[in-house]
């Protein structure tokens, strides 16, 4: 347990139960996971226990690396969308229609921090989601710096990194760099200081990193290689966290006893808020809310 600290820690971390570094036990999900597979071994678990019905994650599209949100029912279907994908995938779209459609009561939903954030809102201000909210029985949060929109990406990969998009088979962000797996096993990388200007302009004005408001967050930042630290953060979270881990799920480690540790996910936290804390600053010079709306017209979503 990791005690409650006032101040400006809270506020980067947000609220937690528990932080530990963890993988899943399953070879199968390991091998095809972005990290240690902590997502998609919560929602298959979540499954074969009747926590969820299904669950909404982030499925390959028609356009390479380009992914379209799909409800995953079975392990199957959980397995096809492993991976983190590095341009917007719109899951909290899918919320009615995974209630309504396919007449799910129990839903799971992995997202960003700005997409844990509408779903908190759209549980406590359900305007146009009737008799919806209470039906979200599970929401994951992915660690996120920023994002990008499919043109960048695609410049990052076949323009910097001279990779086909078709021929990427992985993507990831970490140790300051951007890089590109092939399916032939070569690595193409490149500095992160090159992906800024490619950034989602609406990232610049977040300061959530590490999912504040779901019921599980996690990312690869502070823990080894293959690895991902866990926040465990509600009651439900850490009902389904702890039957998870009863049940042989995941090894898991105190994060205390892992490298880089804490230290790194409070500093990469902490950059991002101080960074995009001037965003806002310098949107207020000039008569913009946060969300880019002038000041006076009220935005009923904020």
């Amino acid at each position: 347990m990791v005690p409650w600290l006032p101040g400006v820690l809270e506020m980067v971390l947000g609220n937690y139960k528990t932080c530990v570094s963890a993988r899943s036990t399953d070879k199968e999900i390991l091998k095809g996971a972005q990290d240690g597979g902590i997502v998609t071994q919560m929602f298959a678990f979540a499954l074969e226990e009747g926590i969820i019905d299904g669950a909404i994650v982030a499925g390959s599209g028609d356009t390479p690396w380009k992914p379209e949100p799909m409800i995953a029912t079975n392990r199957d279907e959980l397995l096809a969308a492993m991976g983190t994908k590095y341009n917007i995938c719109p899951n909290v779209s899918m919320i009615k229609e995974a209630t309504r459609s396919y007449g799910l009561d129990k839903v799971g939903i992995v997202g960003t921090p700005c997409q844990m954030l509408a779903v908190r809102k759209g549980q406590l201000y359900p305007v146009g989601l009737r008799d919806v909210p209470d039906k979200i029985a599970l929401a994951l949060g992915i660690f996120c710096m920023e994002n990008f929109p499919y043109q960048s990406l695609e410049m990052l990969v076949e323009d910097h990194c001279n990779v086909k998009m078709e021929s990427a088979a992985k993507m990831d962000i970490g140790k300051g760099k951007f890089s590109v797996y092939t399916e032939r096993g070569a690595v193409s990388q490149i500095p992160l200081k090159v992906t800024h200007k490619y950034e989602q302009p609406g990232c610049h004005v977040c300061l959530d990193y590490v999912a504040n408001l779901a019921d599980v967050s996690t990312g690869s930042v502070g823990s080894p290689d293959g690895w991902s630290t866990v926040f465990v953060r509600t009651k439900i979270g850490d009902d389904v966290w702890s039957r998870a881990a009863d049940a042989g799920c995941f090894e898991v480690k105190p994060i205390e006893d892992v490298k880089p540790g804490l230290e790194l996910v409070t500093k990469l936290a902490t950059d991002k808020i101080t960074k995009n804390q001037k965003t806002l600053e310098a949107r207020a010079t000039f008569g913009l809310r946060a969300d880019g709306s002038p000041r006076g017209l009220r935005n009923p979503y904020l």
